[in-house]
């Protein structure tokens, strides 16, 4: 049992809603369909009420045939059961158009709004949530919702069915009516008892297909790792555990599914065959006509088919109910960035003040303690320091990817957390150190911060990033398509796609995840010439890993441990041969046109 349950704990924006809270949420999905489900309301009564009809009028035939008048009414009988039977295949299949479509144009709704849901959520959100399960709530649990509302429709069919043929049931014998209710309950008691065995073994079963996708993605995502490390074998015993608990689980649900339906039709055949004999007593008494016992037969049948359907639809709705669960959570997760009162941020200077900043991505163990920091605007400051020591997560702060705990973060002298998201993120331009490129072409790339760009604004960006000779290397040029996450380029060439989308951009505030970092000599001049055009009269938080980089910025700040421990040029930070050395010394030395292996560590007043 330990083994089945590892791992299927809920995620912590998950939250338990009551049946009646989650039928009344997808009732307001179908709400703005109310039109067309009356039109399918109307049609499900009629093919209940024509399913309903062909046993009377079957009855109506037995007792003709046993009373010898069935030459005169036999024909006008057929047509009749011809005739209903027609008109009920009619019915269901505009039932079944028009509530395809209305299913579908929930799904299709329900899905918009957990996509956009997804899109709203902070970065943090995916920094504790694996991608997989996000996408199997998005695919897989709105899937299942829409199996459930089809279920539904059938479920609405199958209670008039049984409405309509109780009613034909007590005008023939009320005896013999209330011997068949009396065993409803016991039906009905049944499939309550199954319904939390369902609700639970659902959950589990859609949580550990979640754990299945989300290692399929984490597999597909870091494939080409696996690949130089020759750890295939590693990565599919990986797999094979947490496949092996969705079969489990799986296997677990379909037994509690499939053990419904024997115990149901268990029940209602001795049911049916209590019925059988004392009908046919009756009819032996002449208390019934041998066409009121072929008519309890026949409504039997009707009778107790839906009846199980209903009773067994309760496990299957606790599918959807559990579906529309996960995916309700995921649309009601709280946001952790929290703007009060946001107002249109208009066009930055790009001025840039920490005040008391405390920050943690775990808020018991706070990165930055009491941070305070002023950049001017138009100014290029340079964030150095050892792994760790919070470079990453100032500009985590200032794109505002997480809310910090305490303190104020000022831009051009107005609270970031009053700054309309959407108008401020426009003037934030971020170039990490593995850029990622959508599929489609590099023009596609370059324009996507602003679709509206001309060809001619898009060729001029290109050419104006490393004087554009990059652009002759490709295959078609700017039309070339860079394949998944643009794979079909090399790591210079992306830096350099996304330098270009940046001049499109146009951004007051630049936040560069050294851009040199992982690229051959000629490419890095390249991008160096870029940045110097890109960062030019902008406000620019460069984490820096290039002495090419650090050696030109207004100013450098030395993180440790998430205080600042020196500030200054190069020049003078390396003069005084502080923690900036000792950080120099690790980091930036060796890159150095005059450094000789073998010579040592650069002193006070040395390079």
């Amino acid at each position: 049992m330990g083994f089945l349950m590892d791992g299927l704990d809920a995620e912590d924006y998950d939250r338990t809603y009551n049946d009646r809270d989650l039928l009344r949420r997808i009732v307001s999905y179908f709400r703005p369909k109310l039109g067309t489900m009356i039109l399918v309301a109307t049609m499900i009564v009629l093919v209940s009420a024509s399913q309903a009809a062909i046993p009377a009028l079957g009855s109506l035939a037995v007792d003709a045939i046993a009373g010898g008048t069935i030459d005169q009414v036999g024909w006008m009988l057929t047509a009749g059961i011809l005739l209903t039977g027609a008109l009920s295949w009619v019915f269901n299949f505009v039932r079944q158009k028009y509530s395809a479509r209305v299913t579908g144009d929930v799904v299709l709704r329900l899905r918009e709004d957990a996509f956009d849901a997804v899109l709203e959520r902070d970065l943090s959100f995916y920094d504790e949530t694996p991608s997989g399960k996000i996408v199997s709530r998005v695919t897989s649990d709105t899937d299942d919702f829409a199996t459930v509302s089809t279920l539904t429709m059938d479920l609405i069919s199958q209670v008039l069915m049984v409405g309509f043929v109780t009613a034909l049931l007590f005008a023939r014998s009320v005896e013999l009516a209330l011997l068949t209710l009396m065993m409803v309950p016991i039906v009905v008691g049944m499939a309550l008892v199954f319904r939390r065995m369902a609700r639970i073994s659902t959950r589990r079963a859609q949580r550990s297909l979640s754990r299945v996708n989300a290692n399929l993605q984490e597999t597909m995502g870091g494939i080409a790792v696996a690949k130089n490390f020759r750890q295939e074998r590693q990565v599919y015993e990986e797999f094979r555990p947490i496949n092996r608990q969705s079969y489990q689980v799986t296997l677990r649900q379909g037994f509690v599914f499939s053990t419904i339906f024997p115990v149901l039709f268990t029940v209602a055949g001795l049911a049916t065959v209590v019925l059988v004999q004392l009908g046919g007593e009756r009819v032996l008494a002449r208390g019934l006509t041998a066409g009121d016992w072929y008519l309890f037969l026949q409504g039997v049948a009707l009778f107790w088919f839906p009846l199980t359907s209903i009773a067994a639809f309760w496990s299957q709705f606790q599918q959807g109910l559990s579906a529309s669960e996960r995916v309700f959570a995921l649309i009601d997760a709280p946001p952790r960035v929290v703007q009060n009162d946001p107002q249109p941020a208009g066009r930055l200077a790009g001025r840039i003040e920490f005040q008391g900043v405390t920050f943690g991505y775990d808020p018991g163990n706070p990165v930055l303690r009491d941070f305070n920091l002023v950049i001017k605007a138009g100014e290029t400051v340079a964030l150095v320091g050892h792994t760790g020591a919070g470079k990453s997560t100032l500009s985590k702060l200032i794109t505002r990817f997480y809310e910090f705990q305490e303190g104020r973060l000022l831009i051009d002298g107005q609270d970031i957390r009053s700054l309309e998201l959407g108008s401020y993120r426009r003037q934030i331009g971020a170039v990490p150190q593995a850029p990622f490129l959508f599929s489609g072409t590099v023009a596609d790339n370059i324009r996507y911060p602003r679709a509206e760009a001309t060809d001619e604004e898009v060729r001029a960006a290109a050419a104006a990033v490393g004087g554009g000779d990059w652009i002759d290397a490709l295959p078609n040029g700017l039309e070339t398509d860079v394949g998944e996450h643009g794979r079909a380029l090399s790591m210079g060439q992306r830096q350099l796609v996304a330098l270009a989308r940046l001049l499109i951009q146009d951004p007051a505030i630049v936040v560069l995840d050294e851009a040199t970092a992982s690229v051959d000599p000629l490419t890095e001049a390249q991008i160096q010439e870029g940045l110097d055009l890109v960062l030019a009269g902008r406000t620019s938080i460069v984490i820096a890993h290039r002495l090419s980089t650090i050696e030109h910025v207004d100013r450098i700040i030395v993180l440790d441990h998430g205080r600042i421990v020196e500030e200054g040029d190069h020049g003078t930070l390396l003069a005084r041969g502080g923690r900036y050395c000792e950080v120099y010394n690790t980091y930036f030395r060796h890159q150095s046109p005059n450094y000789r292996a073998g010579t040592g560590f650069v002193s006070v007043g040395e390079d």
